[in-house]
């Protein structure tokens, strides 16, 4: 337990800094998973729609340290591809 008043607000400011991260990366995985969805609805407009919003939250993650740029360069990547696939489908 943190015992000098450095040590304890060190603490609570380590826990608000935990939420804060636990909601954003909650919040990306939220928007992956509804381009996900979409893409297995068929709907490709919707896709597209959802991709473009999930994009933006991944890079500004991203920004925040959130995730590795090439982790967000990855996802972005993969569902791109799987959006290019339904048309040619």
């Amino acid at each position: 337990m943190a015992n000098s008043p450095q040590a304890r607000k060190r603490a609570r400011q380590a826990e608000k800094r935990r939420q804060h991260n636990a909601a954003m990366r909650s919040m990306v995985r939220t928007y992956l998973k509804k381009v996900n969805a979409a893409i297995a609805s068929g709907d490709q407009g919707a896709a597209q729609e959802a991709y473009k919003t999930a994009t933006s939250v991944l890079d500004k993650a991203t920004r925040k340290g959130k995730f590795h740029a090439n982790k967000a360069a990855r996802h972005k990547s993969r569902l791109n591809a799987k959006i290019k696939a339904m048309s040619a489908a």
